[in-house]
């Protein structure tokens, strides 16, 4: 299956994103407005200024533009709490990337600064400092996406249904970060352990929430059709993540991967150097693949790297000669294949219920990254 993005349909994904990055733009402006800050303090008008950098600092908006296309399933009008449910679900991430880079102990992101090394640099030999500050960071923008739900020009049901969404997601994703911390602990975590730790830790936040948003504001009940929507959010979600695991094993697939390389460009690995998941320790899709297929003093090279954060280059490239030998990159690659297009079957299923037009750029969505593997 080989999926086709009409010029038309790439030209209103940018405009979403467009139009976002200029609203969100505006929103940090106001953001001195929308609450008390406490005066003369220093420290909250500079954890604000980290909040805006990293939120606008590249990103490719995905959720967003999945936001306002789940509303084209239903009508083409514009519909209130769009635009509140996009800088809310933006925000979120925001939330969650400050606290994925504490918990990484990563220095970048989106190749720039991460909102913790940012703090550690400001506050050297005062660790305790930095670390809670960025703790309280990630905890502000995350209460801000519910503020700003809050304070929608919608009606008050639509409001409230809206947050319910929102409240619901951001509990899941902090329980699929849990779980995402507990899969480092099993010596070869079951695949399908896995599956539910993308699906709560991703795919839920970014798939299926924004879905989920953009047919309520369209005025659709997305209650009948959560199994069908969920359905398709993990299949995306679970080729998204190996996608990324395989990037950050092997190295980009070839020219576009990465942020910011057109529509439905890959996940962000720019800023994460090629074998950073070994030298933290995570047992990710690919290191999983590779140490099922290693054996005797391979499997014990593989052991022996996990976690270590000066594993040298010669290591990481003999594990990498080791999985394709294996034929690890193959399967890999045939995996995310096959999930994606198990979502774009599902996205097709989805004629019977909304707009034909609507359905087809879901449809065409999962392929988008798997086209740009040789």
């Amino acid at each position: 299956m080989h999926a086709t993005v009409n010029a038309a349909t790439l030209e209103r994904v940018l405009g979403h994103r467009t139009r976002f990055d200029a609203r969100f733009g505006q929103y940090f402006d106001s953001l001195a407005g929308r609450f008390d800050l406490p005066v003369p303090s220093r420290y909250v008008p500079r954890c604000l200024d980290l909040l805006r950098d990293l939120s606008m600092r590249g990103g490719k908006r995905l959720r967003v533009v999945l936001l306002y296309e789940a509303a084209r399933l239903v009508t083409t009008e514009e519909v209130p709490g769009l635009a509140e449910a996009a800088l809310s679900i933006e925000l979120l991430q925001t939330h969650g990337l400050v606290h994925d880079d504490i918990i990484d102990d990563a220095p970048l992101r989106r190749g720039g600064p991460s909102t913790y090394y940012a703090y550690r640099r400001e506050f050297p030999g005062h660790g305790a400092t930095a670390l809670g500050l960025a703790v309280l960071a990630g905890d502000l923008a995350g209460f801000l996406s519910t503020q700003v739900l809050l304070e929608a020009e919608a009606p008050v049901a639509l409001r409230q249904a809206l947050l319910g969404v929102q409240t619901r997601t951001a509990a899941e994703t902090v329980a699929g970060q849990i779980a995402d911390l507990e899969r480092d602990a099993h010596a070869l975590p079951d695949e399908e352990f896995l599956h539910t730790v993308t699906d709560f830790k991703s795919a839920r936040y970014s798939i299926l929430a924004p879905l989920t948003m953009g047919l309520l504001a369209a005025g659709e009940d997305p209650a009948p059709h959560r199994a069908r929507l969920h359905r398709y959010a993990r299949r995306v979600g679970i080729s998204e993540q190996m996608r990324d695991d395989c990037l950050d094993l092997f190295g980009p697939f070839g020219a576009g991967a990465g942020e910011g390389a057109g529509a439905g460009a890959g996940p962000v690995v720019a800023d994460k150097s090629t074998g950073a998941d070994i030298r933290s320790g995570r047992r990710t899709y690919a290191v999983r693949a590779v140490l099922a297929a290693a054996t005797g003093a391979d499997a014990a090279l593989v052991e022996a790297a996990l976690g270590d954060p000066r594993c040298p280059d010669a290591t990481l490239e003999r594990i990498r000669e080791i999985a394709r030998a294996a034929g690890v990159d193959g399967r890999l690659k045939a995996e995310i294949r096959g999930h994606a297009e198990e979502a774009a079957a599902e996205a097709a299923s989805w004629e019977p219920y909304w707009r034909a037009e609507a359905v087809e750029f879901f449809r065409s969505l999962p392929m988008w990254n798997v086209d740009r593997m040789p």
